[in-house]
């Protein structure tokens, strides 16, 4: 059985995290020149400070997390948090090889959705790399639409990432 819930316990939080290291860990052996984007926008250090930040950053009412619990076993999580009045980002939603294949990417996309929906959000933005063609694939067919970037972007990056905006 797949849940999408919203991490309340220190272990739910923890297990959260982990997820994330792991996206980081997946993104960073992708290929070199993915691998120099995600250590310009997270070297470890940073990626550490803002694991501890977590709950802060992405607390309600300007933004939530969500943990993917298969059969109870944490295998995704997905988070946003506010970019400018009435415009949510999502980040770092990643299934681990466990889930893969298994729909629990898009019940996590669905989750937040509906979490920005109800949170007041007018418009949604996020990115993700161009390498990844199931995410992209995902974000298409739940209605996102290809956008520029909505914030600036170190040169390494600008060929490397592809941009999505939905409206609510």
């Amino acid at each position: 059985m797949l849940d999408i819930i919203v991490p309340e316990t220190p272990d739910q939080f923890e297990a959260t995290k982990q997820l994330c290291w792991e996206y980081r860990t997946f993104l960073l052996t992708l290929d070199d020149q993915n691998r120099k984007v995600v250590l310009t926008f997270y070297p470890e250090d940073r990626y550490a400070r803002l694991m501890e930040d977590l709950q802060t950053e992405h607390a309600p009412p300007g933004g939530g997390l969500r943990l993917a619990l298969k059969d109870g076993v944490p295998v995704g999580c997905g988070m946003f948090h506010t970019v400018a009045p009435g415009t949510a980002e999502i980040k770092r939603v990643f299934v681990n090889e466990a889930a893969c294949a298994t729909g629990t990417g898009r019940a996590i996309m669905e989750t937040l959705i509906g979490d920005c929906r109800a949170a007041g959000f007018e418009r949604i933005m996020m990115d993700t790399g161009k390498v990844l063609a199931t995410a992209i694939g995902l974000y298409l067919s739940m209605g996102f639409r290809l956008r520029g970037p909505y914030q600036d972007v170190p040169e390494i990056a600008k060929d490397m990432l592809v941009y999505f905006e939905m409206e609510l």
